[in-house]
């Protein structure tokens, strides 16, 4: 997914526009597996199947910030990178290998003040089933 960040300034975000979400999935232990050496997160819960059983799991499970980051290329490309200034997310759901996830977006508050436009949005993951693994909020200024 990209969008032309040329196209973000003051005015181009109304109240309840929604961002161009998008899927992705099914997670496979390769995906995990990936973002531990990309992230360095190796904590073996994750890549570790005899592990994860052993302490009641039924299998191993992605790092939160896993979809986090994910979450994260839907409000740089919908928001525009240079104009974040605040990306927040409240983990509520394990994501495991089979799951599809959903990342949506949509704007809550667009305010003129200070010479800016603040707009805020609230943005979401959900896996196939409908349940929210990631619920967050986004903030992104508009010189006017």
């Amino acid at each position: 997914m990209m969008i032309d960040r040329a196209t973000h300034a003051a005015g181009t975000f109304r109240l309840g526009d929604e961002a161009p979400g998008f899927a992705v999935g099914p997670i496979t232990r390769t995906h995990i597996v990936r973002y531990a050496g990309a992230s360095g997160d190796f904590t073996a819960i994750h890549h570790d199947e005899p592990l994860a059983h052993s302490v009641g799991l039924p299998s191993v499970f992605a790092m939160g910030m896993m979809h986090a980051g994910m979450l994260a290329h839907l409000v740089a490309d919908w928001l525009g990178l240079a104009s974040v200034r605040r990306y927040r997310v409240r983990f509520e759901e394990r994501v495991w290998p089979g799951d599809v996830l959903t990342f949506a977006g949509r704007i809550i508050v667009v305010d003129r003040s200070d010479g800016v436009e603040r707009v805020e949005a609230e943005v979401t993951c959900h896996n196939q089933g409908g349940k929210r693994t990631l619920s967050g909020s986004a903030t992104a200024e508009y010189p006017l």
